[in-house]
Formats: C-alpha cells, structure tokens, sequence
C-alpha cells in the first residue's frame, strides 16, 4: 500500500490565502468537487473553500495500487501542506470524504481546527459488501453503479426537481477510473474506528440526512456519542428533505451549519 495523491480545486474566490480560516472539503465516493460547489460559493465570503477529488475521480489521478482510509487521510495534509504549509484547517466530508475526516481527527487532530462528518460512520457497510462492489467495478467499469448510486445518493424528487444538476454528477461517477473507484471501496472495506472515537479532541458535528439508507441518522448519533463518551465536543443533527449528499441536496443548510461550527471554533481560538 502506498498514500495516494490527491488534487483539489478552489471553490471561493482567488485571494491571498491566509487573510481567511481555510475550509477543505472531501467528496463522497464516485463524486467530484462538484459536489461541493454550491456550499463551497455560499461560504466563500467567509473561508477559503478547497475541495479534493478521491484518487481517479475529477482532478486527482488515478492511484497504481491499494490504500486505506488512514492513508487518504495523509494525503489530505499532504495537500493541504502543499497549499499553506502546516495550517491548521477546518474540515468537512462526506461519506468516504467523512470518513477520512475521522481519521484525520484521528491522526492529526492537531491540524484540524474543526470537523463536519457528513452522511457517513465510524464505519460504513460490511467488508464483504465493499469487496464485492469492488470485484464488479473492476470488471464492469462505474457505469454499472449508475442507477443504484442515483437512488441512494439523491431524496425523492431531488433529480426531477435539479435533472441538469443530478445528471452532472452522475456522469462523475460514469467517468471515474473504475480500478481507483475499487480501490476505494477497498479501503472502505477496511474502514471501522468505532473503538477510536473517543480519542477525536477537534470540536466535530456529525450530520445525516434523514432519507440516508448508506449512513442514517444513527450513525452521526454514534459519532457524537462516542467522541462526547471520551471528553470531546460534538453534536449529531439530521437535515430533512436529504439523501447521502447533504451539501450537493441542501447547500444553503450546510453552509450555515459549517458558518456556525467555523464561526464559534475560531471565536474560542481568538478567546485562549
């Protein structure tokens, strides 16, 4: 196994960095930074927005062999580290992207200044579940995940109501590079670090849309809980109206959500 590299785009407006927190923001499996852009231009004011692709997905190139999540994670500072060396950053993901979020808080908690988990878990499906969408991918290419990612990313309605919007980041996921996709499902397959939450010392919420059957509400109850159970801050709330991608569903929600945790972290910071 090797850390893969990871790229990322900006999605708040060209400025000198540092003058504003910087937000980077991690994608759910099959998605790009599109999936962030909404969110990403309604807090732009307020943060410098960086949003990563997963190895072979939007931006970022296709990775020569297996990772873990832990090891995504590295890569992630790796990234950040390239932009503004040694920052301390606000984070936020979804899904996988949440999951690196996790191991992020994990391993390098003291980068982080605050964490948003979202539509995700200390620990997502089953290894054999993972292995074998990985098996089908490898073999079939992501076009075979079209339909069945598009009823479990979007609530009901959502593509009638955006068809353009929904149809953009479905060909994301068509575009994919379906070894690095596997290798993805791979490291999901390996994921779990339920016994290590109560480590996480970043302030961290944990969000789940309500219509969500990958990552339901009890997940982000679970997160919360188990972070709160070792000393940590951290809150679970559940957006109605939302499936597995909240901030691509319900930007405006999440952005105010995300102002609020960055908001109040860097308000404590400012105090000390």
């Amino acid at each position: 196994m090797a850390r893969p590299t990871v790229k990322a785009v900006l999605l708040s407006p060209v400025r000198e960095l540092g003058d504003k927190p910087l937000l980077v923001v991690g994608p759910s499996l099959g998605t790009s930074t599109l999936l962030w852009s909404q969110a990403g231009a309604l807090l732009g004011n307020d943060v410098d927005v960086v949003a990563w692709d997963l190895p072979g997905h939007g931006v970022s190139p296709a990775a020569a062999e297996s990772f873990t999540v832990a090891e995504l994670a590295d890569a992630v500072v790796e990234l950040v580290d390239s932009i503004a060396p040694g920052a301390r950053f606000h984070y936020a993901g979804v899904s996988l992207g949440g999951a690196t979020g996790l191991q992020l808080g994990i391993k390098h908690g003291e980068r982080l200044k605050s964490l948003s988990v979202q539509c995700s878990g200390a620990k997502i499906g089953t290894p054999e579940g993972w292995l074998e969408r990985a098996e089908t991918v490898r073999n079939q290419g992501t076009g075979v995940m079209i339909e069945g990612s598009a009823q479990r990313w979007f609530a009901q309605g959502f593509m009638e109501r955006q068809p353009e919007l929904s149809s953009r980041l479905l060909h994301t996921l068509r575009d994919a590079d379906r070894f690095s996709y596997a290798f993805c499902c791979e490291a999901l397959a390996g994921f779990d670090v339920r016994d290590e939450l109560c480590s996480l010392r970043v302030p961290t919420q944990a969000l789940a849309g309500a219509e969500d059957t990958v990552a339901p509400p009890s997940f982000a109850e679970e997160i919360a809980a188990g972070i709160t159970a070792g000393g940590g801050t951290a809150s679970a709330a559940t957006l109605e109206g939302v499936s597995h991608l909240a901030p691509f569903e319900a930007p405006g929600h999440v952005a105010e959500l995300l102002r609020s945790l960055i908001s109040w972290t860097e308000s404590r910071g400012a105090a000390k």
